[in-house]
């Protein structure tokens, strides 16, 4: 519903009515909210609000166990539909509108007509995707949500930081033109048909060159040490263990510095890397990185360790990595868009993950573990869904 657009009522029964997971509505006081679409994006689960479709959900706001974020109610409002009209006994719904014009025509007035280029406006913004976002408002917000992003964000300046935190359900457009905005966008399974073969085929590579025997680490010019092929899954965990570290590093120091408040290009290129995630966290489009910009890294981490390590054995550690990160990707598209089960251990990320996102931008940098967070001491402190 634009900001434009006077509300709905609805009756009792009717808000009653929507409690499916194909229509959900729920109440704060006698606002109406449909928050189908939020279902499985909530982090205590699709369960946990169907239980309460329907009902007035002010005191869950409030908490215990959870008090939510400001953020978190402003997310809420860009589902909001309509008021509940207790007075009213039919499954009649009426807008403001509608009551505005019955009174006019009662006292004798009548209503300014529209143009039929205004009527194709107000057509146009009904079916747009921004429509139902009602608190973005196109015409006050600090960017021009109609054109393309990128070059807009730079200007905020000293805005910026509180404005990219501020998070909204809408889709983003950063470039105009189509093929270098269609690039910026990566559809899940990619991470899968790109690196997985890579991930394969450098495991057979490694196992197989460790069975043959060859492969020894000098310790003294006179002495060296064999390396069993059965020492290639240790290696192999040892690197995953490594770009678990990478991860945080790169998560907390690269997509979350804060860019100068002056500097227009690393406003524009924090909000490239990493900036439109946390404006439009849902945008399934831009949950895994495209492949070409996830090369740069993967290219770096193997020529870190292949200067360090023995050929084979950098190889080793290189794939395990690299099927860290291939993990990484996937779980964190699941944390955004999966419903795990409650108790299990990607529950407790999802729910992590999501106050990160919602109300603790400054700690939670674990995506696959919240392990880097204990001893840099950025753990989010714990709550119950």
């Amino acid at each position: 519903m634009s900001p434009s657009t006077s509300p709905r009522f609805f009756t009792e029964r009717e808000v009653a009515r929507h409690c499916t997971p194909d229509s959900c509505w729920v109440l704060l006081g006698t606002r109406v909210y449909d928050v189908t679409a939020f279902l499985r994006m909530h982090p205590g689960g699709e369960a946990l609000i169907r239980s309460r479709a329907g009902k007035d959900l002010s005191a869950e706001l409030e908490g215990p166990p959870h008090r939510h974020s400001e953020n978190a109610r402003r997310w809420m409002e860009q589902y909001y539909i309509g008021e509940l009209d207790r007075g009213s006994g039919t499954d009649e719904v009426q807008t403001l509108r509608e009551r505005k014009k019955a009174s006019e025509q009662t006292n004798g007035k009548t209503a300014e007509k529209r143009t039929e280029k205004q009527q194709q406006v107000d057509e146009d913004e009904d079916i747009s995707p921004y429509s139902r976002c009602s608190p973005v408002d196109l015409d006050q917000d600090l960017v021009d949500w109609r054109k393309p992003l990128a070059w807009q964000v730079g200007h905020l300046g000293e805005k910026y930081d509180a404005w990219v935190h501020q998070p909204v359900d809408r889709p983003i457009r950063l470039f105009g033109n189509p093929f270098l905005e269609a690039a910026t966008k990566t559809s899940w399974y990619w991470v899968l048909v790109v690196w997985v073969p890579v991930v394969v085929y450098l495991s057979w590579y490694c196992y197989s060159t460790l069975a043959q025997g060859t492969t020894r680490i000098a310790v003294t010019s006179g002495f060296s040490v064999p390396v069993h092929k059965s020492m290639f899954p240790v290696l192999f965990l040892m690197g995953w263990f490594l770009w678990s570290f990478m991860e945080y590093c790169i998560h907390r120091f690269v997509f979350h510095m804060k860019p100068p408040a002056h500097n227009y290009y690393l406003i524009t290129l924090h909000f490239l890397l990493h900036g439109q995630h946390h404006k439009s966290p849902f945008d399934g489009s831009r949950l895994v990185f495209p492949p070409g910009l996830a090369s740069i890294v993967v290219g770096l981490f193997y020529l870190i360790l292949h200067s360090m390590l023995p050929e084979i054995l950098g190889v080793s550690m290189f794939v395990g990595g690299l099927c860290g990160y291939v993990v990484y990707d996937m779980i964190h598209y699941y944390l955004h868009y999966g419903s795990p089960k409650r108790g299990t251990y990607l529950y407790g990320l999802k729910a992590y993950h999501v106050k990160h996102h919602f109300e603790h931008q400054r700690s939670g940098f674990g995506i696959t573990t919240t392990f880097w967070d204990h001893p840099f001491n950025t753990v989010i402190p714990d709550e119950k869904f």
